[in-house]
């Protein structure tokens, strides 16, 4: 499980399965930053794993702060469903 930070927004839902560089995950939990005072394009930043993993994201068995943390441009980002 990891946090990936997107630069844009590809249109990425809570449950979705997502494509980068590191391959296929599903996207636990989004959260959408700088609409009103950020920079000039928002960020999601999205905790993201294996489905192997979504019980261990449900049942709260990490630390947010010391997930390890990537950004990727949403160009980069491709949504499967």
């Amino acid at each position: 499980m990891k946090r990936l930070l997107i630069r844009g927004d590809p249109g990425i839902r809570k449950d979705d399965v997502i494509d980068y560089g590191e391959g296929a995950v599903v996207c636990f939990q989004v959260t959408r930053n700088g609409d009103w005072h950020g920079p000039s394009r928002p960020q999601l930043w999205c905790i993201v794993g294996p489905e192997e993993e979504r019980e261990r994201y449900e049942s709260q068995r990490y630390i947010p702060h010391f997930l390890d943390t990537e950004a990727v441009d949403a160009d980069g980002v491709s949504v499967e469903g």
